[in-house]
């Protein structure tokens, strides 16, 4: 049996820790869908939705088992329509865990049997966030270093 993974997050921006996740993923699945999903918490994105999906399709040019799509519903129901029993995570952190844990729970009591695959960021990526990542961009700074493809 096929084993499909979705990669969920706002993604506003998707970074080189996003894409290292992506990769190391790879080893594990037969597929990974990276989900960009719509966050309620946050009332507008930096980066359009439809930007950000050809930017993460560059990225993954020639990868035939990396599919984005985007979404707007709930995790798990993305999960299961897209036949996927494990959703991946990477956490930088405590902090990170602690709400990643609650959000997989969630997320197995509302589609029972998916499994919640946490991998620890590489170290050379721990600093990096979407959020530093928009204000560095904002103000005029160069976030080249940080994204696995051209602004």
């Amino acid at each position: 049996m096929k084993k499909v993974a979705v990669f969920p997050g706002s993604f506003d921006p998707f970074t080189k820790g996003h894409e290292d996740i992506v990769q190391r993923s790879l080893a594990l699945f037969d597929e990974v869908i990276i989900a960009i999903g719509y966050n309620s918490k946050k009332n507008k994105r930096y980066f359009e939705v439809d930007k950000m999906v050809k930017y993460i399709e560059s990225a993954f040019q020639g990868e035939d088992h990396v599919q984005v799509v985007v979404y707007n519903e709930l995790t798990a129901t993305i999960a299961k329509n897209y036949g996927a029993g494990y959703l991946v995570r990477g956490l930088r952190n405590t902090t990170d865990f602690e709400y990643e844990n609650s959000i997989s729970q969630i997320n197995r009591f509302l589609n029972e049997g998916l499994e919640t695959v946490f991998l620890i960021t590489s170290p050379e990526f721990a600093p990096i966030s979407s959020s530093i990542i928009r204000e560095v961009h904002r103000y005029g700074g160069d976030v080249s270093s940080f994204l696995p493809y051209e602004l």
